[in-house]
């Protein structure tokens, strides 16, 4: 018996200072990062040229020079299924050395996505380093339109949609119309926003979002449209506006109150964080709490380089870094979003008309 409890103490020990040495080891190379002569690469779920891709590259070039060494840090672009396909392959493919970064955009968050058979990811699980923020859309609308707006009697201001679908920033309306009582009719399948822009020149449309307000600008001063209300962007746990879309009011402030039923809460909540969330920068899911660290303090740099913001507005009007609270504060309110509070915002379009596949 003595020999057994021997061998087990022994063993115990062994087994004690190999796991010591594993973590003294897993610490020293984390204080070290990145390790000299290593290329780091950003993977990015989608094609170049888009936004994505623009942002990626632009927290490339930053990254390198905040980096402790200034490492190299080149672009691995893995597109397919709204990110899904690169999301997948960080989670079950790569190592936790933090030598693979992820530039993710919202659509990868969507629970509609997350929940899909073929994601094999948490994004709650992601080492979130920071994020890229476009700080919301405005809700354009003509003189005429307005006059309709509120009248339920009359002819119904006309709502212009991009795509089958009306996309994030577009279904502020549908709040608009259930709980403010706006008079709207939907017409969905433009293009993109420049055929949004002529339809509203035309007459065709009385009503639109964007994120880009300076391509308005000349209408709105000329006072041939006004904004009627912006998204806004979360901050600091807070709802804010962006500078150049003025004194519009919140659409928040203008529905505070008149939400009771606690699904259709979730539903707003997920509305919102789905149209606060843009761009994200992440690592693996088992990246050491060290590598992260330094991951962060490299990005709470960039998040005040002057430079870094300059270029940021070339590529977005509205373009600001968002901390690493704030995104794994919009991941959480999506991941937490219950089925029902997902139809409701589908029931919506089609009480307003919209149809749907």
């Amino acid at each position: 018996m003595f020999k057994l409890r021997s061998a087990l103490a022994i063993g115990a020990a062994i087994v004690f200072v190999c796991f010591s040495l594993a973590e003294r080891s897993s610490t020293a190379s984390a204080a070290d990062f990145p390790p000299p002569g290593k290329n780091i690469v950003m993977q990015i779920g989608f094609n170049p040229g888009g936004g994505t891709d623009a942002a990626g590259f632009l927290l490339s070039k930053f990254l390198k020079k905040y980096l402790p060494g200034q490492p190299s840090v080149s672009l691995q672009h893995m597109p397919g299924a709204g990110g899904m396909t690169a999301l997948n392959h960080v989670v079950m493919r790569s190592q936790a050395d933090g030598l693979l970064l992820i530039m993710g955009g919202a659509s990868a968050l969507d629970p509609i996505n997350v929940r899909a058979p073929t994601a094999r990811y948490d994004p709650t699980k992601f080492r979130i380093v920071g994020g890229i923020g476009r700080g919301g859309s405005a809700l354009v609308i003509s003189a005429e339109g307005r006059e309709r707006l509120l009248n339920k009697s009359g002819l119904p201001a006309i709502m212009g949609s991009s795509g089958p679908i009306p996309r994030q920033g577009m279904q502020v309306v549908l709040w608009g119309v259930e709980y403010q009582g706006w008079n709207v009719k939907w017409v969905t399948g433009y293009p993109g926003t420049n055929e949004l822009m002529i339809a509203l020149d035309r007459g065709e449309i009385d009503m639109t979002t964007t994120g880009n307000i300076f391509s308005l600008a000349d209408r709105l001063k000329a006072g041939k449209m006004t904004i009627i209300n912006q998204s806004g962007m979360i901050k600091d746990g807070k709802s804010i506006g962006r500078p150049d879309f003025g004194d519009a009011p919140l659409l928040t402030d203008r529905l505070e109150g008149k939400i009771t039923d606690p699904i259709a809460q979730k539903s707003f909540d997920y509305w919102l964080a789905m149209n606060t969330a843009d761009k994200w920068l992440g690592l693996h899911p088992d990246t050491p709490d060290n590598i992260v660290q330094v991951y962060r303090a490299a990005f709470e740099k960039i998040a005040v380089d002057p430079e870094f913001l300059e270029e940021g507005e070339r590529i977005s009007d509205g373009f600001f870094p968002v901390n690493h609270k704030e995104v794994e504060s919009y991941i959480r309110t999506l991941a937490e979003t219950p089925d029902d509070a997902i139809k409701f915002t589908t029931q919506l379009m089609r009480k307003q008309g919209i149809q749907l596949k």
